[in-house]
Parts: structure tokens; C-alpha cells; sequence
């Protein structure tokens, strides 16, 4: 019983953290360039993602054909950082991975996956992204 009780305790002690991770992770839309919010800007971000880009936003990124769905968000206390716990996926292919989302400044994410890239692709979950500025999700 005891047991139970420091389980209940300790969950509801850990909830509102994990809840103020959700709330103070990134907000809008951001790509991998700035000229890529010019243009999504200038035209549609559907365009922008059509031609083969990937948008990150808090729920996740969202390419043509790719998508990882971030799970888990947690909050570093030391640094402007998130360690977060995504499911990804690609047509015929699911995998997990883990990033770390570092604000490297107001307009400004690096991303660090540790999937490594496809050397074939080039593909990976890492890179900087940046702030686009009136530009909504989709």
C-alpha cells in the first residue's frame, strides 16, 4: 500500500512538470531556411512542403510522404533546451528516435537526432530551423 501511495505521489508531483514542458516548448512554424519562410510566406507553405521540405513545429515534423510525432517533452533545466521522444514515420517504415531541441536564440532551433542521417538520402532529423513569422500550420 505504501508502495502505491509514493507511486500516486511521485506522478503527481511529475504532472505538472511535464505539463509546463508542453506549455513552454516552441511555438509557430519553423523550416530549414529563412528564404523557405519568404516563400511560404510569399505563396503557400503547402507549396514550401510539396517541394520536398519539412516543417517542425511543437507536435512534430511534417514532410511529403514523413512525419515523427513528438510524444514526450521534457524540459532541461539548465539550458534552453528539450530532450523529446518522437515516433516516426516513411511509407513501409516506422521507427523511434530522440532529439534534443535547442533555442539558439528568439528566431533560431538546432535539432540533434540520434537516428543517424541516411547516407543516401541525406535525410535525418537534425538541422537548424528557423522562425517563420506569420506563416500557420497547416
Amino acid at each position: 500500500m505504501r508502495i502505491l501511495a509514493l507511486a500516486a505521489a511521485a506522478a503527481t508531483l511529475a504532472a505538472p512538470s511535464a505539463a509546463s514542458a508542453a506549455d513552454d516548448f516552441i511555438k509557430g512554424v519553423y523550416l530549414q531556411t529563412e528564404e523557405l519562410c519568404a516563400q511560404a510566406r510569399k505563396e503557400t507553405l503547402q507549396t514550401v512542403i510539396e517541394a520536398g521540405n519539412v516543417i517542425l513545429t511543437a507536435n512534430g515534423l511534417e514532410g511529403i510522404e514523413y512525419n515523427c510525432e513528438f510524444l514526450q517533452i521534457t524540459k532541461a533545466a539548465l539550458a534552453p533546451a528539450w530532450l523529446v521522444h518522437a515516433v516516426c514515420q516513411e511509407p513501409g517504415y516506422l521507427f523511434p528516435d530522440v532529439l534534443s531541441v535547442t533555442q539558439l536564440n528568439a528566431t533560431q532551433l538546432e535539432l540533434v537526432s540520434v537516428k543517424p542521417a541516411d547516407p543516401e538520402s541525406g535525410g535525418g532529423n537534425g538541422g537548424s530551423y528557423f522562425l517563420c513569422e506569420n506563416v500557420a500550420a497547416p
